[in-house]
């Protein structure tokens, strides 16, 4: 995690016990390098433009970036109780990834994401979900790749949640969108992100 994003959460948390009932209501959104806005800062990541997005609406959110480079579905799943000690109201999840790079077994993926979803539900019954959907490259064939795509749509079913099709959507393969590395967008890919984003979260927001 970028030092700027971890110092943002553990203001926040910290702050916990200060925040009146009736304070902002908390968009988390809970991913890796994508979410923490790796290459560009966490200033130019599509979390913080959401937020610019609802401040000039008057929608009275607040966004949380929990990205943490290189983070997995496990590594989500064992930090995921430390960041539901205060309320959520809308839970993002844009982890998977970085397992799919690696080749992490497909079922285990799916059953570390599951479980993440499981412990929000339970701690914070009242948030609404959404999932990021994720594609991979064909490196590790096209039955691994289509498997992992599968993934997304059948936890969002399952759960109950607001499915965003594909996070990269119009920037995954565009070079001049992201960094030499071909994976992580710059600031225009991130802008493209958000709207990705904000497509499907706006109508979520309005109805909270």
């Amino acid at each position: 995690m970028r030092s700027g994003a971890l110092a943002g959460i553990l203001l926040w948390w910290g702050a916990a016990g200060a925040v009146p009932a009736d304070s902002s209501r908390v968009v988390l959104f809970f991913g890796d390098s994508l979410t923490a806005g790796y290459g560009v800062g966490e200033e130019q990541a599509f979390p913080a433009l959401v937020q610019e997005r609802l401040d000039s609406l008057g929608l009275d959110f607040q966004v949380v970036n929990a990205g943490l480079s290189g983070e997995t579905s496990a590594g989500g799943l064992r930090r995921i109780g430390w960041i539901l000690r205060r309320r959520v109201d809308v839970f993002v999840l844009e982890l998977g990834a970085n397992d799919g790079l690696r080749g992490v077994p497909l079922e285990e993926t799916e059953k570390n994401l599951q479980a993440i979803l499981d412990k929000v539900k339970e701690k914070c019954p009242q948030a609404a979900l959404v999932v990021a959907g994720m594609r991979l490259p064909p490196n590790l064939g096209p039955e691994y790749a289509e498997g992992f795509r599968a993934i997304f749509p059948r936890l969002a079913r399952r759960h109950g949640a607001t499915l965003i099709p594909f996070l990269l959507e119009g920037v995954g393969g565009a070079p001049e969108l992201n960094l030499p590395d071909g994976i992580h967008p710059t600031a225009a890919g991130h802008r493209r992100v958000a709207a990705n984003v904000w497509a499907v979260l706006e109508p979520l927001l309005r109805r909270k």
